[in-house]
Protein backbone atom coordinates (compact mmCIF):
# COMPACT_ATOMS: atom_id res chain seq x y z
CA UNK A 1 0.00 0.00 0.00
CA UNK A 2 1.63 3.36 -1.05
CA UNK A 3 2.13 6.44 1.24
CA UNK A 4 -1.22 8.33 -0.60
CA UNK A 5 -3.20 5.47 -0.06
CA UNK A 6 -2.80 5.73 4.27
CA UNK A 7 -6.31 7.49 4.41
CA UNK A 8 -8.36 4.95 6.76
CA UNK A 9 -8.99 7.55 9.29
CA UNK A 10 -11.12 9.48 6.77
CA UNK A 11 -14.94 8.95 5.17
CA UNK A 12 -13.59 9.62 1.88
CA UNK A 13 -13.01 6.60 0.03
CA UNK A 14 -9.47 5.48 -0.79
CA UNK A 15 -7.77 5.10 -4.23
CA UNK A 16 -7.73 1.60 -5.99
CA UNK A 17 -5.35 2.60 -8.76
CA UNK A 18 -2.16 0.67 -7.31
CA UNK A 19 0.01 2.25 -10.67
CA UNK A 20 3.49 3.03 -8.60
CA UNK A 21 4.85 -0.92 -9.00
CA UNK A 22 3.42 -1.31 -11.94
CA UNK A 23 5.16 1.88 -13.70
CA UNK A 24 8.26 2.42 -11.34
CA UNK A 25 9.51 -1.24 -11.66
CA UNK A 26 10.36 -0.99 -15.35
CA UNK A 27 11.09 2.33 -15.69
CA UNK A 28 13.87 2.51 -12.86
CA UNK A 29 15.43 -1.01 -14.39
CA UNK A 30 15.53 0.89 -17.93
CA UNK A 31 16.40 4.56 -16.40
CA UNK A 32 19.22 2.81 -14.01
CA UNK A 33 20.47 0.80 -17.37
CA UNK A 34 20.86 3.41 -19.74
CA UNK A 35 21.92 6.67 -17.00
CA UNK A 36 24.60 4.63 -16.06
CA UNK A 37 25.88 3.65 -19.39
CA UNK A 38 25.54 7.15 -20.37
CA UNK A 39 26.56 8.93 -17.17
CA UNK A 40 29.65 6.99 -17.18
CA UNK A 41 30.72 7.18 -20.38
CA UNK A 42 30.06 10.94 -19.34
CA UNK A 43 32.00 11.38 -16.84
CA UNK A 44 34.80 9.21 -18.42
CA UNK A 45 34.86 11.45 -20.94
CA UNK A 46 35.27 14.41 -18.58
CA UNK A 47 37.86 12.97 -16.48
CA UNK A 48 40.48 12.22 -19.31
CA UNK A 49 40.67 15.51 -20.13
CA UNK A 50 40.51 16.89 -16.88
CA UNK A 51 43.50 19.40 -17.96
CA UNK A 52 41.62 20.70 -20.90
CA UNK A 53 38.42 21.12 -18.18
CA UNK A 54 36.41 24.00 -19.23
CA UNK A 55 34.24 26.19 -17.07
CA UNK A 56 31.29 24.73 -18.78
CA UNK A 57 32.72 21.28 -18.14
CA UNK A 58 32.40 21.67 -14.43
CA UNK A 59 28.91 22.24 -14.33
CA UNK A 60 28.49 19.30 -16.43
CA UNK A 61 30.61 17.02 -14.47
CA UNK A 62 28.38 18.11 -11.45
CA UNK A 63 25.46 17.03 -13.61
CA UNK A 64 26.63 13.66 -13.86
CA UNK A 65 27.54 12.90 -10.36
CA UNK A 66 24.22 13.81 -9.04
CA UNK A 67 23.02 11.48 -11.52
CA UNK A 68 25.07 8.95 -10.56
CA UNK A 69 24.26 9.58 -6.95
CA UNK A 70 20.16 8.66 -7.33
CA UNK A 71 21.00 5.98 -9.92
CA UNK A 72 22.97 3.87 -6.91
CA UNK A 73 19.44 3.97 -5.40
CA UNK A 74 17.41 2.58 -7.68
CA UNK A 75 18.37 -1.04 -7.16
CA UNK A 76 16.91 -0.82 -3.23
CA UNK A 77 13.74 0.84 -5.08
CA UNK A 78 13.14 -1.68 -7.16
CA UNK A 79 13.56 -4.26 -4.66
CA UNK A 80 10.63 -2.12 -2.73
CA UNK A 81 8.10 -2.67 -5.32
CA UNK A 82 8.73 -5.49 -6.53
CA UNK A 83 7.76 -6.97 -2.66
CA UNK A 84 4.81 -5.22 -3.14
CA UNK A 85 5.71 -2.22 -1.23
CA UNK A 86 7.88 -3.69 1.61
CA UNK A 87 10.97 -2.11 2.41
CA UNK A 88 13.58 -4.67 4.21
CA UNK A 89 16.65 -1.81 4.69
CA UNK A 90 15.71 0.12 7.63
CA UNK A 91 14.34 3.52 7.94
CA UNK A 92 17.63 5.17 8.03
CA UNK A 93 18.38 3.94 4.29
CA UNK A 94 14.81 4.86 3.45
CA UNK A 95 15.59 8.70 4.38
CA UNK A 96 19.20 8.13 2.74
CA UNK A 97 17.97 6.80 -0.46
CA UNK A 98 14.69 9.97 -0.59
CA UNK A 99 17.97 12.24 0.36
CA UNK A 100 19.75 11.40 -2.73
CA UNK A 101 16.41 11.44 -4.90
CA UNK A 102 16.07 15.06 -3.56
CA UNK A 103 19.38 15.70 -4.28
CA UNK A 104 19.64 15.00 -7.59
CA UNK A 105 16.54 16.24 -8.75
CA UNK A 106 17.05 19.50 -7.41
CA UNK A 107 20.56 19.52 -8.29
CA UNK A 108 20.41 18.92 -11.63
CA UNK A 109 18.14 21.60 -12.20
CA UNK A 110 20.53 23.90 -10.26
CA UNK A 111 23.53 22.83 -12.68
CA UNK A 112 21.31 22.91 -15.93
CA UNK A 113 20.34 26.72 -14.53
CA UNK A 114 24.62 27.33 -14.15
CA UNK A 115 25.02 26.07 -17.60
CA UNK A 116 21.78 28.37 -18.60
CA UNK A 117 23.32 31.02 -17.37
CA UNK A 118 26.58 30.63 -18.50
CA UNK A 119 25.66 29.91 -21.88
CA UNK A 120 23.44 33.19 -21.49
CA UNK A 121 27.11 35.11 -20.68
CA UNK A 122 28.92 33.45 -22.55
CA UNK A 123 26.92 34.77 -26.18
CA UNK A 124 25.35 37.78 -24.97
CA UNK A 125 27.59 39.28 -23.09
CA UNK A 126 31.14 37.57 -24.16
CA UNK A 127 33.66 40.89 -23.74
CA UNK A 128 31.91 42.09 -20.43
CA UNK A 129 32.28 39.04 -18.48
CA UNK A 130 33.46 35.61 -19.96
CA UNK A 131 37.87 37.04 -19.51
CA UNK A 132 36.39 37.66 -15.41
CA UNK A 133 34.91 33.93 -14.89
CA UNK A 134 37.51 31.41 -14.43
CA UNK A 135 37.77 27.77 -13.70
CA UNK A 136 37.81 28.27 -10.11
CA UNK A 137 34.79 30.51 -9.71
CA UNK A 138 32.84 27.77 -11.58
CA UNK A 139 34.17 25.26 -9.09
CA UNK A 140 33.00 27.70 -6.42
CA UNK A 141 29.76 27.88 -7.47
CA UNK A 142 29.36 24.54 -7.59
CA UNK A 143 30.13 23.77 -4.17
CA UNK A 144 27.08 26.47 -3.72
CA UNK A 145 24.72 24.37 -5.42
CA UNK A 146 25.53 21.30 -4.09
CA UNK A 147 24.78 23.12 -0.51
CA UNK A 148 22.04 24.84 -1.43
CA UNK A 149 20.25 21.52 -2.29
CA UNK A 150 21.49 19.98 0.59
CA UNK A 151 20.06 22.66 3.19
CA UNK A 152 16.73 22.12 0.86
CA UNK A 153 16.52 18.72 1.02
CA UNK A 154 17.41 18.12 4.27
CA UNK A 155 14.46 19.05 6.33
CA UNK A 156 12.50 16.32 4.27
CA UNK A 157 14.51 14.06 6.79
CA UNK A 158 13.13 14.86 9.84
CA UNK A 159 9.52 13.92 8.56
CA UNK A 160 8.53 10.29 9.01
CA UNK A 161 8.84 8.12 6.41
CA UNK A 162 7.16 4.83 7.77
CA UNK A 163 3.67 5.04 8.82
CA UNK A 164 2.58 4.17 12.87
CA UNK A 165 6.12 2.68 13.07
CA UNK A 166 5.88 0.31 10.49
CA UNK A 167 9.35 0.11 9.49
CA UNK A 168 8.43 -1.72 6.29
CA UNK A 169 7.16 1.32 4.57
CA UNK A 170 9.62 4.12 2.81
CA UNK A 171 7.05 7.16 2.15
CA UNK A 172 8.27 9.51 -0.73
CA UNK A 173 7.11 12.44 0.98
CA UNK A 174 5.32 11.60 4.52
CA UNK A 175 2.66 10.02 6.50
CA UNK A 176 -0.94 11.40 7.31
CA UNK A 177 -0.09 12.79 10.64
CA UNK A 178 2.06 15.03 9.28
CA UNK A 179 0.85 16.33 5.58
CA UNK A 180 0.08 19.73 6.64
CA UNK A 181 3.30 20.41 7.50
CA UNK A 182 5.02 19.01 4.44
CA UNK A 183 2.66 20.32 2.31
CA UNK A 184 4.17 23.74 3.62
CA UNK A 185 7.60 22.61 3.32
CA UNK A 186 6.89 20.97 -0.07
CA UNK A 187 5.56 24.48 -1.34
CA UNK A 188 8.39 26.91 -0.22
CA UNK A 189 10.74 23.68 -1.65
CA UNK A 190 9.20 24.69 -4.64
CA UNK A 191 9.47 28.08 -5.47
CA UNK A 192 13.11 27.87 -4.03
CA UNK A 193 14.35 24.85 -5.82
CA UNK A 194 12.50 25.06 -9.00
CA UNK A 195 10.35 27.79 -9.79
CA UNK A 196 13.16 30.47 -9.13
CA UNK A 197 15.91 28.29 -11.19
CA UNK A 198 13.47 27.78 -14.12
CA UNK A 199 12.75 31.51 -14.47
CA UNK A 200 16.42 32.48 -14.98
CA UNK A 201 16.82 29.57 -17.58
CA UNK A 202 13.74 30.71 -19.30
CA UNK A 203 14.91 34.09 -19.23
CA UNK A 204 18.63 33.16 -20.05
CA UNK A 205 17.82 30.91 -22.67
CA UNK A 206 14.67 33.26 -24.00
CA UNK A 207 17.37 36.22 -24.85
CA UNK A 208 19.70 34.20 -26.10
CA UNK A 209 17.68 32.68 -28.78
CA UNK A 210 16.48 36.72 -29.50
CA UNK A 211 20.21 37.57 -29.79
CA UNK A 212 20.91 34.45 -32.19
CA UNK A 213 17.98 35.07 -34.23
CA UNK A 214 18.99 38.67 -34.75
CA UNK A 215 22.69 38.54 -35.54
CA UNK A 216 22.88 36.92 -38.97
CA UNK A 217 26.32 37.07 -38.30
CA UNK A 218 26.68 34.53 -35.30
CA UNK A 219 28.62 31.17 -36.26
CA UNK A 220 26.45 28.54 -37.03
CA UNK A 221 27.59 26.14 -35.01
CA UNK A 222 26.93 28.10 -32.23
CA UNK A 223 23.56 28.84 -32.88
CA UNK A 224 22.85 25.33 -34.12
CA UNK A 225 24.58 24.18 -30.61
CA UNK A 226 22.95 26.29 -28.06
CA UNK A 227 19.37 26.29 -29.56
CA UNK A 228 19.35 22.18 -29.30
CA UNK A 229 20.11 22.52 -25.73
CA UNK A 230 17.52 25.27 -25.35
CA UNK A 231 15.43 22.55 -26.83
CA UNK A 232 16.51 19.60 -24.44
CA UNK A 233 15.90 22.51 -21.01
CA UNK A 234 12.51 22.50 -22.17
CA UNK A 235 12.03 18.98 -22.50
CA UNK A 236 13.67 18.33 -19.22
CA UNK A 237 11.12 21.20 -17.73
CA UNK A 238 8.44 19.95 -19.41
CA UNK A 239 8.45 16.16 -18.82
CA UNK A 240 10.50 15.82 -15.95
CA UNK A 241 10.32 18.96 -13.58
CA UNK A 242 6.76 20.76 -14.08
CA UNK A 243 4.80 17.92 -13.81
CA UNK A 244 6.06 16.38 -10.90
CA UNK A 245 6.14 19.51 -8.61
CA UNK A 246 2.43 20.77 -9.93
CA UNK A 247 0.95 17.08 -9.18
CA UNK A 248 3.51 16.49 -5.86
CA UNK A 249 1.75 19.27 -4.29
CA UNK A 250 -1.70 18.86 -5.73
CA UNK A 251 -1.44 14.97 -4.08
CA UNK A 252 -0.62 16.49 -0.79
CA UNK A 253 -3.09 19.91 -1.06
CA UNK A 254 -5.81 16.38 -1.48
CA UNK A 255 -4.57 14.72 1.63
CA UNK A 256 -5.01 17.58 3.49
CA UNK A 257 -8.35 18.03 2.31
CA UNK A 258 -9.19 14.18 3.04
CA UNK A 259 -7.84 14.38 6.76
CA UNK A 260 -10.73 17.02 6.98
CA UNK A 261 -13.41 14.93 5.58
CA UNK A 262 -13.93 16.61 2.00
CA UNK A 263 -14.16 14.79 -0.75
CA UNK A 264 -14.03 16.09 -4.32
CA UNK A 265 -13.96 13.23 -7.51
CA UNK A 266 -10.55 14.71 -9.29
CA UNK A 267 -8.96 12.75 -6.35
CA UNK A 268 -8.24 9.58 -8.10
CA UNK A 269 -7.47 11.86 -11.03
CA UNK A 270 -4.40 13.38 -9.29
CA UNK A 271 -3.66 10.24 -7.47
CA UNK A 272 -3.13 8.81 -11.09
CA UNK A 273 -1.25 11.83 -12.29
CA UNK A 274 1.00 12.04 -9.25
CA UNK A 275 2.26 7.90 -9.90
CA UNK A 276 2.54 9.26 -13.85
CA UNK A 277 4.51 12.25 -12.87
CA UNK A 278 6.97 9.91 -10.34
CA UNK A 279 7.54 7.96 -13.43
CA UNK A 280 8.56 11.36 -15.89
CA UNK A 281 10.97 12.80 -13.22
CA UNK A 282 12.92 9.81 -12.59
CA UNK A 283 13.61 9.77 -16.69
CA UNK A 284 15.92 12.75 -15.89
CA UNK A 285 18.92 11.13 -14.83
CA UNK A 286 19.32 8.75 -18.77
CA UNK A 287 18.10 12.58 -20.33
CA UNK A 288 20.81 14.43 -18.59
CA UNK A 289 23.65 12.88 -20.28
CA UNK A 290 22.38 14.89 -23.68
CA UNK A 291 23.62 17.77 -22.11
CA UNK A 292 26.74 16.23 -22.47
CA UNK A 293 26.56 16.24 -25.88
CA UNK A 294 25.31 19.78 -26.71
CA UNK A 295 26.94 21.51 -24.04
CA UNK A 296 30.36 20.34 -24.25
CA UNK A 297 32.51 21.25 -27.72
CA UNK A 298 34.26 18.00 -27.27
CA UNK A 299 32.38 14.97 -26.50
CA UNK A 300 30.66 14.84 -29.43
CA UNK A 301 33.77 14.41 -31.24
CA UNK A 302 35.11 12.36 -28.76
CA UNK A 303 31.86 10.00 -29.14
CA UNK A 304 32.56 9.59 -33.19
CA UNK A 305 36.21 9.08 -32.87
CA UNK A 306 34.98 5.96 -30.24
CA UNK A 307 32.38 4.73 -32.55
CA UNK A 308 34.48 4.55 -35.05
CA UNK A 309 37.33 2.63 -33.11
CA UNK A 310 34.29 -0.06 -32.00
CA UNK A 311 33.51 -0.38 -35.57
CA UNK A 312 36.81 -0.64 -36.81
CA UNK A 313 38.43 -3.26 -33.91
CA UNK A 314 34.73 -5.28 -34.51
CA UNK A 315 35.75 -5.36 -38.30
CA UNK A 316 39.60 -6.57 -37.95
CA UNK A 317 38.64 -9.38 -35.38
CA UNK A 318 35.99 -10.74 -37.50
CA UNK A 319 38.11 -10.67 -40.50
CA UNK A 320 41.45 -11.85 -38.45
CA UNK A 321 39.37 -14.65 -36.67
CA UNK A 322 40.57 -17.77 -39.27
CA UNK A 323 37.39 -19.54 -37.88
CA UNK A 324 34.87 -17.86 -39.30
CA UNK A 325 36.18 -17.86 -42.80
CA UNK A 326 36.63 -21.66 -42.50
CA UNK A 327 33.43 -22.02 -41.47
CA UNK A 328 31.78 -19.92 -44.08
CA UNK A 329 30.29 -22.00 -47.03
CA UNK A 330 31.79 -22.03 -50.39
CA UNK A 331 30.42 -22.17 -53.57
CA UNK A 332 30.10 -25.77 -53.77
CA UNK A 333 28.06 -26.40 -50.31
CA UNK A 334 25.79 -23.71 -51.56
Amino acid sequence: MSEEKMMNETPCPRVSFDFTGRFLIPVYILVFIVGLVANGWGLKSQLQNWRKLKIINVFVLNLGLADVLYLLTLPFLVVYYFMGNKWIFGEVFCKITRFCFNVNLYGSIGFLTCISVYRYLAIVHPVKVMGRITLTHSVMISVIVWLLVSVQSLPDTFFPKTYRNNTEKCFLTTDNVHVEDYLKYSLGWTLTGFCIPFLITLGCYGHVAVVLWILKRTDKVLKQRSLKLLLILILLFSVCYIPYHAFRNLDLWSRVLKKQGICYKWYNGVYIARQISRVLVCLNSALNPLVYLHGNEDIPAQLRQQLQQVCQMLINRFLSNPSRRRSAPTVDEL
